[in-house]
């Protein structure tokens, strides 16, 4: 059995077989609903149901309250439908999203920027080359089944038949199977299997003011916009705010520098939170999304872009909410691991 699901006020709908998420069919059918872990971890893909039925699978609560449930609100790639639908979601992607492919590609390079983060690039099949919008994610599918999430690092106008590569920034998780792989066994020319674009993280069209946000490698997702709207000389003015623990964890700090000489309206404020004596830091501060908020008393007239890890997401968003951000203003790309997983 299936049924229709119409989404608000986009007016655009698809069907739903009772035995798959909304967000799967959504997918399967073009229609570009938000989300970003489709584990029922990050609450990006939330939305509220208008009229009709559905069921709600397990999630975990930092994505979706019991207090948002009461108010309608669902997680749609956790969400069955049991009657026709219709949903309110404002973020969906318009029509002609570029299509979810599973292809074969090679590793071309591997340069470690630290001793936990690992620059990957991998060679895509030049002759039917990924299309992707700059910020969206891959998804490594592993023998056992599994799939691990990583934004390609680099614009999508850097992929050509002359460079056909897309760039990961892939930090080690100690015990991880995949990151362990990465830093231990991987080499070039390795063949591994991926499948994208995913994901619905990537530059709205707006005349507003942004803040753009990172914890450690949300870094990637961020490099791409930046290297899109300079190449797309888009003068919307942006306020980068970048964290680590210790200096080195922005690994490439001198190549936001470089960025900010040739775009007058990039401004780069890196943010320390545990840097040690032997550092010589003398930058700012403490936790990176507490860097908005000192320096921004009103962020009403604003759109905020964050990556990085659900912590910095979740404290950034209430934050944000608390100087007056739209709540469809704030998008966000959590950067959950297997550990942060359903």
């Amino acid at each position: 059995m299936s049924f229709q699901i119409t989404v608000e006020p986009s007016g655009r709908s698809f069907q739903a077989d009772a035995t798959e998420t909304l967000l799967a069919a959504g997918i399967r059918q073009n229609i570009g609903l938000p989300y970003g872990c489709k584990d029922g971890a990050c609450g990006s893909c939330k939305c509220k149901v208008i009229s009709g039925q559905v069921e709600l699978g397990e999630h975990q609560a930092k994505a979706l309250s019991a207090e948002e449930q009461a108010q309608g609100l669902i997680l749609t790639c956790r969400s069955t439908a049991k009657s026709d639908l219709v949903l309110e979601s404002k973020q969906v992607v318009e029509e002609g999203a570029f299509p979810i492919k599973k292809m074969p590609v090679r590793v071309f390079s591997l340069e470690k920027k630290t001793d936990d983060v690992m620059l990957v690039k991998l060679q895509v099949p030049a002759g039917d080359l990924m299309k992707y919008k700059a910020g969206q994610y891959v998804d490594f599918l592993l023998r056992d089944g599994s799939r691990r999430s990583y934004s390609m690092a680099n614009a999508p106008h850097t992929v050509t038949p002359e460079t056909p590569h897309i760039e990961l920034h892939i930090r080690h998780m100690v015990g991880g199977v995949f990151t362990d792989h990465v830093f231990g066994a991987m080499k070039e020319k390795e063949i591994q299997r991926i499948e994208g674009p995913q994901g619905s993280f990537f530059l709205r069209s707006s005349e507003k003011p942004m803040i753009f946000l990172a914890s450690g490698t949300g870094f990637a997702p961020i490099k791409a916009l930046i290297e899109e709207m300079r190449v797309n000389a888009n003068t919307r003015p942006v306020s980068f705010y970048w964290g680590g623990r210790r200096p080195a964890d922005l690994y490439m700090h001198e190549w936001v520098l470089e960025q900010t000489k040739e775009m007058p309206n990039l401004t780069y404020i890196p943010v320390v939170s545990d840097a040690l004596a032997g550092d010589a830091w003398t930058g700012r501060t403490g936790f990176v999304h507490n860097g908005v908020v000192e320096d921004f008393k009103d962020l009403s007239n604003y759109q905020v872009y964050a990556c990085g890890a659900p912590i910095v997401i979740d404290s950034a968003k209430a934050a944000y909410a608390a100087l007056g951000l739209p709540a469809d203003e704030f998008y966000a790309d959590s950067f959950t691991s297997a550990l942060d997983k359903v």
